[in-house]
């Protein structure tokens, strides 16, 4: 694998959600290569926010055609902190959380996990419906393929 500074860099900008939640639910991801800019969306019939933030977070990086240094930015705090904090928690527990009961949605962390596994991740977390422009982009992406799908 390069060196992280030979790597392309990409920005990636995630949203998801449900309404009501649960319900059906939407999920966005805006991929941003320099000048370059790629749109991804998609929904379910059936889910929550969580496991649509997920989804969005996996969805961009599995996208990714080769390695990559990539800043994700997502307003889910339970996305970045579970992929920074408790995952290492999680997996040495054999995914219990720390009262021992089953960490919900493992199957899209698991996903989540491998996707990332490929290329070096900076997650950060950013205020939703705050200032954020493509925060907001990406919110009304994931709005608009849970209504699409109705």
């Amino acid at each position: 694998m390069p060196t992280e500074s030979e790597l392309p860099l990409v920005e990636i900008w995630t949203d998801g959600g449900c309404k009501p939640n649960p319900g059906p639910g939407g999920w966005a991801a805006i991929l941003r290569f320099g000048k370059n800019e790629r749109e991804l969306s998609g929904a379910a019939t059936q889910s929550t926010n969580n496991r649509m933030e997920l989804t969005a977070a996996a969805e961009a990086l599995e996208a990714l055609k080769q390695p990559c240094r990539v800043i994700l930015s997502t307003d889910s705090q339970y996305l970045e902190r579970g992929i920074t904090t408790w995952r290492e928690g999680w997996v040495r527990r054999n995914w219990r959380t720390a009262d021992g009961k089953p960490v919900l949605n493992r199957d899209l962390w698991e996903r989540l996990l491998a996707a990332a596994a490929r290329h070096r991740v900076q997650w950060r977390w950013v205020q939703g419906h705050s200032t954020d422009e493509m925060n907001a982009r990406a919110d009304a992406l994931a709005t608009a393929a849970r209504e699409k799908s109705r």
